[in-house]
């Protein structure tokens, strides 16, 4: 399937999505902690999708878009491209339903992330990001090999069942004044701002990116698509080049604001939450607590929602981010 700009998803297709994942995709905890309530004046609930299948938020769209294939496109199989999460989402979601995927990853992508994309079955392609195209990779792959091309956020399937992670949030705790949400490449910040705005429209919904990867932000800002060039950022699941043609028209109809932190803040906050709430967040992953608790948005006296997005932390690394802890 290619998805056209006319294909916007709606709340519907999230309802739809959160059908067709139920019982496969694991209904995440949402967790507290006084001592963060403490710090920041306000109520904080943090989504948990550290503890999705494959370790990410990003199984619930692969789930959602892979089980609505015809029996034919399911018979000749998949192809996408990833830095790794939707990479190792695609491999499991094509193991669950047995379907053949074929994973274009960076030669630089996380160790972990592209040992769990082979281990689900995924047949991984490498490429170099600095010198080669990875959509026209995956593109001429699925013209020579007949595989239908699931891109990692730009598809209406991928955004719906993303959103079922904030229709999950809300149904649990109620009411939010904010909600905090990471962004790459704005499939999982549109889904969670359709389902927000649809639950519970006066809940501000505020997209986090690195600041080194501000594409989105700087997009939002002049209401035209803005790109980066291979930002360098811990936040590896962050490094997409720019919003796409479905998430940017979403992000602009239902975001809020946007807000960005640097790697430094990023990488003290992953430690603070591994320590105070027990969760191994990988750095991209901490987006949005970042925002949260460094003070980039005003969060006191509120309610707030926050999407711990996933916890695929490459630990060949913390040695080098330790010193932010």
């Amino acid at each position: 399937m290619t998805p056209s700009t006319t294909t916007l998803p709606t709340f519907a297709d999230v309802e739809s999505a959160a059908r067709q994942i139920a019982g496969v995709a694991h209904k995440t905890p949402v967790v507290t902690s006084r001592a963060v309530n403490a710090r920041t004046g306000a109520e904080l609930f943090f989504k948990c999708e550290n503890l999705q299948r494959a370790g990410a938020f990003k199984f619930r769209g692969a789930y959602n878009a892979l089980s609505r294939l015809t029996p034919d496109e399911r018979r000749r199989g998949v192809v996408t491209f990833s830095s790794g999460n939707h990479a190792q989402a695609i491999a499991l979601a094509g193991q669950v339903l047995d379907i053949p995927r074929v994973i274009v990853m960076p030669s630089d992508a996380p160790e972990v992330k592209r040992i769990a994309t082979e281990g689900y079955g995924g047949e991984v392609i490498l490429y170099d990001r600095e010198k080669e195209d990875r959509e026209a990779i995956g593109k001429r792959l699925a013209s020579e090999r007949g595989l239908t091309l699931i891109p990692p956020y730009d598809h209406p399937h991928i955004i719906a069942g993303q959103g079922t992670a904030v229709r999950e949030l809300i149904e649990e705790v109620g009411a939010l004044d904010l909600l905090f949400v990471p962004c790459g490449g704005g499939g999982l910040l549109s889904g969670s701002a359709i389902a927000a705005n649809a639950m519970q429209a006066n809940c501000r919904v505020i997209g986090v990116e690195p600041a080194a990867g501000d594409d989105a932000t700087r997009s939002f800002k002049t209401k035209q698509r803005q790109t980066v060039d291979n930002p360098k950022t811990v936040a590896d699941g962050a490094r997409t080049p720019s919003l796409g043609s479905l998430t940017f028209p979403l992000v602009l109809q239902y975001v809020a604001d946007m807000a960005t932190v640097d790697d430094p803040a990023l990488l003290k906050t992953m430690f603070y939450l591994w320590e105070r709430l027990k969760m191994v967040v990988e750095p991209t992953g901490a987006l949005g607590a970042a925002a949260a608790l460094d003070g980039t948005t005003p969060v006191r006296g509120q309610r707030v929602g926050i999407v711990l997005s996933g916890g695929n932390v490459d630990l060949t690394q913390v040695g080098n981010w330790v010193q932010y802890r």
